[in-house]
């Protein structure tokens, strides 16, 4: 819970009145500490992709934790693999096929993991729209996976998932991370490359896996070509590194 109003009214690209009309309402995710709103950035996220609100490229930016490693989606779904014809006739069952489906230690409890993913989605679907769905655990501190990982799961036949559009979800995206952070990421990293037109015709036929990976990449490549470089210190020569 570490974002406040204009905090998150900025990540949301809306007005700090509209964050306290949706609080009024009930919709947006909040905690009132000591008589101020607080939002958790992971639980905004989310909320946001599942309604297709724009989200800043803000998000991105994670100032609080810039001196670690930042997981690569590529690096994560080469990991957690791509699986196609995935069997299941309803929610329950189809995370069963994919707890089993995922490239965990064997000291993991998968029959945890997946009730878990269940109770996770008994709070609010992780279906985002459009025959997509993303679940994953709450809290993913409490697996232990040494790292991050996405499988990729194309569906048999589609399922109703509770999805505010209303339509039956044909792929999942399920994420197990060590870290908040990572997830986070992830999570931010995976909303954008929904977006991009190649990759979602990519999963929606579905291509090969190495067609499917290679939209990955160049999304992602794309993303850090658009960030904004960070400017050196001052007095540093940036070509050299040398003080001028």
């Amino acid at each position: 819970m570490n974002l406040s109003v204009r905090e998150t009214a900025s990540l949301l690209t809306v007005s700090e009145k509209t964050i306290y009309r949706w609080i009024k309402q009930q919709t947006i995710p909040a905690y009132r500490v000591q008589d101020q709103y607080r939002f958790n950035r992971a639980e905004i996220l989310e909320w946001a992709t599942a309604r297709r609100l724009k989200v800043s490229s803000e998000i991105f930016q994670e100032p609080e934790a810039a001196d670690q490693p930042i997981p690569s989606l590529l690096a994560a779904l080469e990991a957690g693999g791509v699986f196609y014809r995935v069997s299941g006739f309803d929610k329950e069952s189809v995370l069963r096929e994919v707890v089993g489906l995922l490239r965990l230690p064997e000291e993991v409890d998968r029959d945890f993991l997946l009730r878990v993913l269940i109770a996770r989605e008994a709070i609010a679907p992780t279906a985002v729209g459009d025959g997509i769905a993303i679940p994953h655990v709450r809290n993913p501190v409490v697996l232990h996976v040494g790292r991050p990982m996405i499988a990729l799961c194309f569906l048999d036949q589609p399922i109703e998932y509770g999805a505010l559009d209303g339509k039956p979800v044909h792929t999942l995206f399920t994420i197990i991370s060590p870290t908040t952070r990572a997830h986070l990421h992830l999570t931010s990293m995976l909303s954008f490359v929904l977006k991009n037109p190649g990759f979602r015709q990519a999963i929606e036929r579905p291509e090969a896996r190495p067609e499917i990976l290679s939209h990955v990449e160049r999304a992602e490549k794309a993303l850090a070509a658009s960030r904004p470089q960070r400017v050196p210190d001052e007095g540093v020569d940036p070509s050299s590194g040398a003080l001028a």
